[in-house]
């Protein structure tokens, strides 16, 4: 646990971002540049990804969870608004469901509410499948691809690149596997904070039936679409991404 690398900046309140699948700490750094302005901001990068490479990937989404949560309590947060992204946005679920009363306000962003996703641009096995036969930076390449309307020549593409490039083939697969086993649908109506769903109208990860299920069910949130974006909205339109989420937070 204690290779775990976790970015800490700012001053105030404690905002916690959790990356997805094949990302890191600094897939965040447009964020943190200005919400670090409002706020303390915690950036961890997940086990076996990014800036925490050396240390033993996790294989389900309680874990990570866990791990997350075990940051927090180690630099005395006891309370903070949460956010994570796509597979993130699976663990700040399950920290939710652990730990309902750690959690101020809550961000869903790209994500869902199970994680074998229906209308993904290719099924769990599928990816499980050519990451064995294309090995690791060749699958974490194609998918990434995915992320960005402008594919590999997107602005930006370049932090997913150095986001997998010591990223190994376990915890490829370990990731895929996570999300494959995770269910979050029942636990939705459980979830009373004040939410925040936010979903690029391009994204080819998570359709809008994600979004719309995860609207419907949580009680207290509102969905935000940012149009002409896919997967990585907050890499592809910065600023209407961070307004998003700094009006929601009341700054």
């Amino acid at each position: 646990m204690n290779d775990i690398y976790t970015d800490i900046i700012g001053e105030g309140y404690p905002l916690v971002l959790v990356h997805g699948y094949f990302g890191s700490s600094n897939m965040w750094c447009n964020q943190k540049k200005t919400f670090s302005k409002h706020f303390k901001v915690i950036t961890p990068s997940l086990p076996g990804y990014g800036e925490s490479f050396k240390t033993k990937s996790l294989d389900n989404i309680k874990d990570m969870a866990k791990t997350i949560i075990k940051i927090t309590k180690e630099n005395n947060i006891s309370k903070f608004h949460l956010m994570g992204h796509s597979m993130g946005g699976m663990i700040v679920q399950e920290i939710v469901k652990i730990s309902p009363k750690i959690v101020d306000k809550l961000i869903l962003f790209g994500t869902g509410s199970i994680g074998d996703i229906p209308g993904r641009f290719e099924p769990i096995d599928v990816s499980r499948e050519r990451l064995k036969k294309d090995g690791v930076k060749s699958t974490a390449n194609r998918i990434a691809k995915t992320w960005f309307v402008d594919g590999d020549k997107a602005k930006n593409f370049y932090l997913c690149e150095e986001a997998y490039q010591n990223v190994n083939q376990e915890t490829g697969d370990c990731g895929l596997v996570a999300m494959k086993n995770w269910r979050g649908i029942e636990n939705l109506k459980d979830i009373n904070q004040e939410t925040l769903i936010i979903w690029g109208n391009l994204d080819k990860a998570y359709n809008y039936e994600q979004v719309k299920t995860l609207n419907e069910n949580i009680k207290n949130s509102r969905l935000e679409i940012i149009n002409g974006c896919s997967h990585n909205a907050h890499l592809e339109n910065i600023e209407e991404f961070n307004n998003l989420v700094l009006n929601f937070l009341g700054k």
